[in-house]
């Protein structure tokens, strides 16, 4: 009896610890990606064929992003990135697929600026932080204010 108790506990410790995956967005395979062909797949035909993008480019109503990650969450820790694709179709004017590019990392696609926001104010030094409100809120006027209140 104690060897099936122990077994099921352990078979039960064992599966909580199961990664839960999750996949999120459209995470286009190859083989869809492979159903398009450039110059001869207009824009209905691909919505037909691998759906609807995940966004159009604001600026651009020639470029469709189809974004999908999926993520691995084990127990009670943050959850992981196991596969991100992001696939960009660009449509000539004619309105038929021109091109069909897919980016890895969706670091890639959007530049990081380095540069610092300024900001105004003094560089004090720590010292000057501390003693430089000393006697600024206990001024003898706010003193003789609350003796002849009595508060």
């Amino acid at each position: 009896m104690k060897t099936i108790l122990s077994l099921s506990f352990v078979i039960l410790a064992l599966s909580a610890c199961a990664p839960t995956v999750e996949t999120r967005g459209n995470l286009l395979e190859n083989y869809q990606i492979e159903t398009i062909l450039p110059g001869q797949d207009s824009r209905d035909d691909v919505a037909r064929k691998i759906g609807s993008p995940t966004t159009i480019a604001p600026f651009d109503n020639n470029t469709w992003y189809y974004m999908g990650s999926r993520t691995a969450k084990t127990a009670m820790l943050d959850p992981k990135i196991t596969r991100e694709k992001i696939i960009v179709v660009t449509f000539a004017g004619d309105g038929y697929v021109d091109k069909i590019t897919e980016r890895r990392d969706g670091r890639d696609s959007v530049p990081i600026v380095s540069r610092k926001t300024p900001t105004s104010g003094n560089d004090l030094t720590f010292m000057q932080q501390m003693l430089g409100n000393l006697g600024r809120f206990n001024s003898a006027k706010a003193s003789a204010t609350t003796t002849a209140t009595g508060k």
